[in-house]
């Protein structure tokens, strides 16, 4: 697609990536950026509330599993390329309730891959050759690792382990394949966890920070020790636009910031920060309202990436290191209550938040 501008569809833009995603491209080169997210309870349009009045910006409140409204933004927006990151995400959720992660992250990928092909197939010359899809995806479908030295690569095998990660490897080997059959001219990114301001309040990063400014529990999982690769959601961005104007179609690229910390350590840097930044009362720690509650099923030990790849072919480095991107995390949550607040009490659906329950990681 070329080293500038272009109009980008942004799948799942109101989420917490793609809203990062969507705020980078409109701060960037991008001629247009096209957000089409249906607002699930994950997406948030105050999020992107400082792009409103920008003019190389709008949103379109849209199912992506409707293949002929996706075909006619398209059309009507003369799109260069499609960033696909709308999903399903949380793992837990999945366990909870599958069908919907089938539905989204699988059936609405293979609509949306119909509707691009469509689209492309009617461009002119030029246009087509200049087409890309480029579909986001997870570490998580790469299984488990063992507490040794080992990281995925791009050629490492698929074992997800989740009903999350098996509807996203599922994602992963159709796009592959309507490259393949169709020539789809298709990029993929597999990434790590992502962390940053807008996260939506369930996932480990703000349920911990949210969960100690209210005085309530600190879930966390077994004996914490599950590992994950931390990325910064600013320098994730980063990377994606990268892959989407200089990657290579056909190919795959691992991205991850070689930040690997245990969940407990991660809780405990959040509670050493908060009791410098909002200090309890009486001298007691935050620590104190860490609670060890039983694993989830299936839950994998660790995960690390090798960004060796897009390093080396993209340049691509992170830019924020894991304690800064921490504190400035934090300071976010602190600052930033008009935001999540209304999400914490009035939005999220049924219990969960703030209970020491299983929505911890």
């Amino acid at each position: 697609m070329g080293t500038a501008g272009g109009r980008i569809l942004v799948t799942g833009g109101a989420g917490f990536i793609g809203s990062a995603v969507c705020r980078h491209l409109v701060a960037g080169a991008a001629e247009r950026v096209v957000n089409v997210d249906k607002l699930t309870y994950a997406g948030n349009l105050g999020s992107l509330q400082m792009l409103e009045t920008q003019p190389n910006y709008v949103h379109y409140r849209t199912d992506i599993g409707d293949e002929q409204a996706m075909l006619e933004i398209m059309r009507h927006e003369k799109i260069d390329a499609v960033m696909h990151l709308a999903a399903e995400s949380h793992v837990d959720r999945s366990i909870d309730g599958p069908d919907v992660f089938v539905e989204t992250n699988i059936v609405g990928t293979v609509r949306l891959l119909n509707a691009a092909l469509a689209y492309r197939r009617e461009l002119r010359t030029e246009a087509r050759g200049r087409f890309r899809f480029h579909h986001v995806s997870t570490d998580e479908v790469f299984g488990d690792l063992p507490f040794d030295g080992s990281v995925f690569s791009e050629d490492t095998a698929y074992a997800p382990s989740s009903p999350y990660a098996a509807s996203k490897a599922a994602s992963d080997h159709l796009v592959r394949a309507w490259a393949h059959t169709y020539g789809l001219p298709v990029v993929l990114s597999n990434c790590s966890n992502n962390f940053g301001p807008y996260q939506f309040p369930e996932k480990l990063i703000p349920l911990t920070i949210l969960n100690a400014l209210e005085e309530k529990p600190l879930p966390v999982y077994g004996t914490g020790a599950n590992v994950r690769d931390w990325l910064h959601v600013e320098d994730h961005a980063r990377a994606l636009e990268l892959v989407i104007r200089q990657g290579r179609p056909g190919e795959s690229y691992n991205i991850g910031a070689r930040a690997e910390r245990s969940n407990l350590a991660v809780v405990e840097g959040i509670c050493d920060r908060l009791d410098v930044r909002r200090p309890r009362g009486q001298g007691r720690s935050y620590r104190d309202l860490i609670t060890f509650v039983p694993d989830r099923p299936g839950h994998d030990r660790r995960y690390a990436i090798d960004p060796s790849k897009i390093e080396r072919e993209l340049g691509w480095r992170p830019q924020v290191g894991f304690e800064d991107g921490m504190n400035m995390t934090v300071d976010w949550y602190l600052a930033n209550r008009w935001w999540w607040e209304p999400i914490r009490h009035l939005r999220y659906p049924g219990m969960r938040l703030g209970e020491c329950s299983r929505r911890s990681a």
